[in-house]
């Protein structure tokens, strides 16, 4: 056994000496009894992509086996729009595995996510986080193989202006104090996640920084490492709800807003996938170089970029993001280490010399396997995403290109190694396909690939006429051009400045 809790910062690991995907019933009520935890919180996702919560003290050590024993039930019609109110009741059940204290309570407390059930006792089907889950399936029932993710969550403090140490404009990539403003903040989310979950890989400022004459800008990045979807999703999900918390107990804003200023940086939810089989990594071959199944998978993205949009960018300024400079995608296709791809595929360590010896010539170590660090990343979703059905959506399309006959063929005459923003690069933009430039674009699409989704049972007709419903009722087919001048614009900001 290769597991090692001494200096793992999660208090449930610790104390239980396991991994958190060991944990059983018996170990959440005796962390309770040790630890003096007074509250259990069940949290779970509804169709607005924020987090609830159902608050329960621990009264006795009955009481408390009975709630993780049974779960509780809720009102499906209050958290989802398609459940009639006449036959609403669902069941909420934890999932012991995502136990974590919570870090904002001054009450011990215990918070648990949970997933939905029907009043037969199975999985709700047209719940977000069990559609992922019949897509994960489907993806390993079809390659034999395993689908991980992981995110990179951006976001803006806004805060009232600090004159001291001012910022280069759309200059703050990787800024240190006191030149970047409000690292304090993203560094206790940083530790609050990793008491929560392994995968986290670290923080950063981000490029996006600006002041008005009241308020400054400070963008940020937390970024995980990959992992299974359940896992992925409930990083992204939790990451947030702390950051959000963090920005309340501050008194500032924090918003995952893809775009908050004209001809600012936006804010993008990248998502890097990996294939696994065994825990080793399935994309590349002997000599590091990607392989078929990684082509494969690319082609499946490259195919479903434009229904994809429908689940990873439902708001109306998502598409204020997707425009060309701003290292943001506009053209369908893939690049190895470019920004101004779709789907990049970034530097990944195989193949480099042993970098660490060179600079420290008294570390004597062979260079380790690092293939697990290659994946690659979809850079269209932003944080307006529905977590779980853009994760979802990814392993559709992920297997769709297993499927393909012409998947290696797609995705050889879709890659690119130039900045296709060049001017001199105009004749390749011409032949590439674009992303739907609105919500009622991204509705038709999905509508057209609808059969791709629905195929091996994973979404059904309802969900996806439903979503292509709620996108269409923003009525933006036009309003990219529609939109006159920066008043305009800011309000169509404020509107959707709390996403997801």
């Amino acid at each position: 056994m290769n597991f090692d809790a001494q200096m793992n910062p999660n208090p449930l690991i610790g104390f239980l000496n396991k991994p958190s995907k060991d944990f059983t019933k018996n170990d959440i009520i005796s962390f309770c009894e040790n630890k003096g935890i007074k509250l259990i919180n069940f949290r779970y996702v509804a169709e607005d992509g924020r987090l609830k919560t159902l608050n329960f003290p621990i009264t006795s050590k009955k009481y408390l086996q009975t709630i993780l024993s049974c779960g509780e039930r809720v009102d499906g019609s209050s958290l989802f729009s398609y459940i009639e109110a006449s036959s609403s009741d669902l069941y909420v059940i934890p999932k012991f595995s995502t136990a974590y204290i919570n870090p904002f309570n001054e009450i011990p407390t215990l918070d648990i996510m949970c997933n939905y059930f029907n009043k037969e006792g199975d999985p709700l089907a047209s719940a977000p986080e069990n559609i992922m889950n019949k897509a994960d399936n489907a993806f390993t029932d079809v390659t034999g193989m395993s689908f991980e993710a992981m995110g990179e969550l951006e976001y803006y403090v806004i805060a009232p202006k600090n004159n001291l140490y001012p910022g280069v404009n759309q200059k703050g990539y990787h800024a240190s104090v006191p030149f970047a403003k409000w690292e304090n903040l993203r560094c206790e989310a940083l530790y609050m996640l990793s008491q929560c979950f392994e995968n986290i890989k670290y923080a950063h400022s981000e490029v996006g920084n600006f002041s008005t004459d009241t308020h400054d800008y400070i963008q940020n990045e937390i970024e995980f490492l990959p992992t299974n979807l359940t896992e992925a999703a409930h990083q992204l999900i939790l990451a947030k709800w702390f950051l959000r918390m963090l920005g309340y107990k501050y008194g500032v804003t924090v918003t995952f807003a893809p775009k908050i200023s004209i001809g600012k940086a936006g804010s993008g939810l990248h998502i890097h996938t990996r294939i696994t089989k065994n825990g080793q990594n399935q994309m590349i071959d002997a000599s590091g170089a990607l392989n078929d199944n990684a082509k494969k998978a690319i082609a499946g993205y490259l195919t479903l970029a434009p229904s994809i949009t429908a689940f990873g960018n439902t708001i109306p300024t998502s598409y204020f993001r997707l425009v060309p400079h701003q290292e943001a995608p506009t053209n369908i296709c893939w690049g190895d280490r470019n920004r101004s791809v779709l789907v990049r595929v970034p530097l990944g360590w195989v193949g480099s010399k042993n970098m660490v010896n060179l600079l420290n010539p008294l570390e004597t170590e062979e260079v380790k396997n690092l293939t697990a660090k290659q994946t690659v990343e979809v850079r269209s979703p932003d944080c307006s995403a529905d977590i779980y059905l853009l994760l979802a959506g990814l392993a559709v399309a992920a297997r769709h290109g297993f499927e393909m006959e012409n998947a290696l063929e797609l995705a050889e005459k879709n890659y690119v190694n130039v900045n296709i923003f060049h001017d001199e690069h105009k004749e390749k933009i011409k032949n590439l396909a674009h992303l739907p430039a609105s919500c009622w674009e991204s509705a038709d699409t999905l509508l057209k690939q609808k059969d791709i989704y629905l195929k091996h049972g994973v979404f059904t007709d309802r969900i996806i006429e439903g979503i292509s419903k709620n996108l269409k009722a923003f009525n933006d087919k036009t309003l990219r051009t529609d939109i006159k001048g920066d008043d305009e614009m800011m309000k169509l900001v404020n509107q959707f400045l709390h996403c997801g």
